[in-house]
């Protein structure tokens, strides 16, 4: 598995909104709970892709077309129209980075034949033994460190004003 651009792009959005969910906003306690007569599930504020772009750096075009996919997988919650704009669907510990990884860039597993959720036969899958020694325990690994951290894990470095637009000078090429 190898990070994409839009992955950490995604990373980015998801801090802010996870700062957004809860913690402090620029340094200001945020509601809790959502006001009266908003109903519950409903986001204490709801916020606008361009607050997102503005904040995050990433240009907005392209943050729309992430906030959809995550939008799709339940991710992150939309709401159209005035007043509208994106929340986290969950508190931000309950939302892993290996459902956010798979919201951007599908299957976490190096190959079909090992993929839990899109599994594809192989005519060599019980002969195999990379595939039912190596690459199952890639899979595993990969599942592993991806599901023990969450949106708020991203929080800390909002929170902290950490841009993650460095890393993409530090995304690794195929073949590089």
């Amino acid at each position: 598995m190898r990070l994409s651009a839009t992955d950490v792009y995604a990373f980015q959005a998801l801090g802010y909104l996870g700062l957004q969910h809860g913690g402090l906003q620029h340094g200001t306690p945020v509601a809790a709970e959502p006001p009266a007569g908003q109903g519950v599930g409903q986001p204490a504020r709801w916020i606008s892709s361009d607050e997102i772009s503005e904040a995050t750096g990433i240009h907005r075009p392209y943050l729309v077309r992430i906030l959809a996919a995550l939008t799709a997988k339940g991710v992150v919650k939309s709401k159209k129209g005035i007043g509208g704009g994106y929340a986290l669907a969950r508190k931000p510990q309950l939302i892993s980075l290996c459902e956010v990884v798979r919201a951007i860039d599908g299957p976490v597993a190096p190959l079909s034949c090992i993929s839990l959720n899109w599994h594809e036969e192989c005519v060599e899958q019980e002969r195999c033994h990379a595939r039912n020694t190596i690459y199952t325990r890639m899979r595993d690994a990969m599942l592993a460190v991806l599901q023990e951290f969450s949106v708020q894990d991203l929080v800390v470095d909002a929170r902290q004003g950490v841009s993650y637009g460095h890393c993409l000078g530090h995304l690794l090429k195929p073949n590089a």
